[in-house]
This record gives structure tokens, sequence and C-alpha cells, in this order.
């Protein structure tokens, strides 16, 4: 008889403990009652599970003849690295299918898998599972790398379906005298193109409730798109000389999300993004060292000229020219820098994300 030595801990000192033979005979009854009680639950168990070894329930009558269909599918025409893809098939299990098929012929029902080595009724229904929401889970995953690629250029990320299915959008740009916005279809046809002066803007105390009266008639006049992009403040805010005007702008930003994000509390899904200026300043070669140029002439040469070379080019309604392709001929124009900043915008948004 093997005898266990355990310590103790006995006036502070772990001291070697002999068990008497009245004290291992005790100690022995009570591991055999309890090994007793687990295999006497275990037995039950297997006689209650679906499509168990007694043959009471068939895996036949648990699923539908759809997911059956599907099941038997995968089981007769996935290869081996294919089935070692699902979870709950790697390593023999995997092998083990395939090398019963070449001997078998195809599985004809459910109940046929259990046939195969290593697979008994308990994880031959995880592997049914597993089978079924294999597919569901590739989507979900596929659609989370989707929003993950999308959320480098914006942000929050928006989901490839929703981004393909867009028919339109506005994108904002603001500063602290103005704010501008250009209306683009997925045609690349310039529908609205407009700005709006604001005057009190970081003139002595500016309350929050002057942000409302100012921007709310401006949002009213912005059309109706599926998706508003908004330009992302691009001042450091390490630089605390400009602390002002950084938290004016993501003032601006707060409340511009708020007021076009109507459907966000219906069905949680953001119309409303914010893209970097550096992003745009890339896309269109403005960029000099970390600081963007200004992008005034490229509109200029967009609006009067066929196109730029290697960029996507807009149609602008014959109205828009008519507004705007003499103001931007003059020589000492206003520079119009947040309204030629929206156009860029729209088309980098369009560049890089929808097409």
């Amino acid at each position: 008889m093997i005898r266990s030595l355990q310590f103790v801990l006995r006036a502070g000192k772990a001291v070697l403990w002999h068990p008497s033979p009245t004290q291992r005979s005790l100690h022995c009854s009570q591991c055999l009652r309890k090994s007793t009680v687990n295999m006497s639950w275990k037995g039950n168990a297997a006689e209650s599970e679906p499509g168990g070894d007694n043959g009471k329930i068939s895996f036949n009558d648990v699923y539908t003849e759809e997911d059956a269909d599907t099941i038997l599918h995968v089981l007769n025409t996935a290869s081996e690295v294919e089935l070692s893809g699902i979870k709950l098939l790697r390593g023999k299990k995997s092998s083990s299918i395939v090398q019963y098929r070449q001997e078998n012929g195809p599985f004809l029902d459910l109940n046929s898998l259990v046939n195969v080595p290593y697979f008994q009724s308990k994880i031959t229904m995880k592997v049914f599972e597993s089978i079924l929401h294999s597919e569901s889970k590739d989507h979900r995953k596929e659609r989370k790398t989707e929003v993950k690629a999308t959320s480098k250029l914006i942000k929050p990320g928006i989901p490839a379906d929703r981004l393909d299915a867009a028919e339109s959008i506005v994108s904002i740009v603001f500063g602290t005298q103005k704010i501008a916005w250009a209306h683009v279809d997925r045609k690349m046809t310039v529908l609205a193109w407009d700005q709006e002066d604001w005057h009190r803007f970081m003139k002595g105390i500016y309350h929050s409730h002057i942000y409302w009266e100012d921007i709310s008639p401006i949002v009213s006049r912005i059309p109706k798109a599926d998706f508003y992009v908004l330009e992302k403040p691009g001042i450091p805010i390490q630089n605390s000389n400009l602390f002002p005007v950084t938290l004016h702008l993501h003032m601006v930003e707060a409340m511009l999300y708020s007021l076009l994000n109507t459907r966000y509390a219906a069905d949680d899904n953001h119309c409303v993004v914010s893209m970097g200026r550096s992003i745009v300043g890339k896309h269109f070669a403005l960029m000099v060292g970390e600081s963007r140029t200004s992008g005034v002439d490229i509109v200029k040469q967009l609006l009067l000229e066929p196109g730029v070379p290697g960029k996507s080019w807009v149609k602008f309604l014959p109205e828009i020219i008519l507004r705007y392709r003499s103001q931007f001929q003059m020589r000492r124009q206003k520079r119009n820098e947040e309204l030629c900043d929206a156009l860029l915008q729209a088309i980098t948004f369009y560049d890089l994300i929808v097409t």
C-alpha cells in the first residue's frame, strides 16, 4: 500500500503527517463514494443526450431538413484542410472524416457520423452546431475586418455594405469664421456646394446656447444624405496657445454629430463620421512635412478645366458653375479655404473608401 505524505502546520512549522490506518480507511471510502457518484451521473447524462448511443433519439429528428443538408454538404464535400478550419474538427477528426468517405462513400444521414473514429454522440452534436454557425462567424469576422479597415481613414468605422449602399454624402468643413459643405452623389456629381459665415464665434464670451443658436439654422440648410463627413480638427492639443480654438472646433464637431446623427438612437448606426485633414492632404499631395497647404488651386482646376490627372474628377451642375466660375477666375477673390476643402474631402472619401 502506498502511503500518502502530507504536511500540516503545527506551531508555525510544516510537519510531516502520517495518517493512521483509520484515517486512511475513511479517506479512501470518501474517494470511492465520490467517484461512484460521478460515474452514476455521467451514465445518466449519456442516456438523456439527443442522439445518444442508446439510439432512442436520432440526430435526424433533432435538426431540420435544411440544417441537415447544410451539415451533410460540409461533411461530404469539404477537404481535410477545410474541415480542420472548423474548431472541433481539428487534428485526427478531420482526417478520419475524409478517410471514412473514401472507404464508405458519402454520409447519407447525420447518425452515420458516429461510426467514424473519434466521434461520440456528445461531440457529434457539438460538431453539428459548430458547422451550422461557422458561416455566420466567418461573416462577422469579415464584417469586423471591413469596419477595422475603414476606421483607419474615418472615425467611427462603417461596414462596407452600408458604404456601398450610399447614394450621396455631404462633406463638411468648418473653421472659426465659416462652415462649408459639398453634397456629392456616387456618380461624382456636385449637387450642392455652399458655405455660411458665422460672426459671433471666438468673440468674447461664447456660451453653449449660442452654439445651438448659430449652428441649428445652418444644419437646416445642409442637404439630406446617407453620410455626413466632417473634417477632424487638426490642431495639436499640446499647443496651449491655441487651446481656445481647439476647444471651439471640437465643440462645433460635437454639435454637428448631435444634430446630424438623428438615426443613431433608432438603429445604432452612425451616419456622421470624421476624416483627418492629413488624409485629404496626402491624397492630393498637399502635405509639406506635417503641414497641409491650400487646395484652392486644385479646386480651381477642377472647376475650370477637365480634371486632375490621376484623381477622380467631379461634375458640376450648370447653376454651380455659373455661381463659382467667375469668382474663382478673379485674381483677388476670397480664398474660400473651407469651401474648397469640403469638395476635396468629398472626392477623397469616394476615392479611398467608397470606390
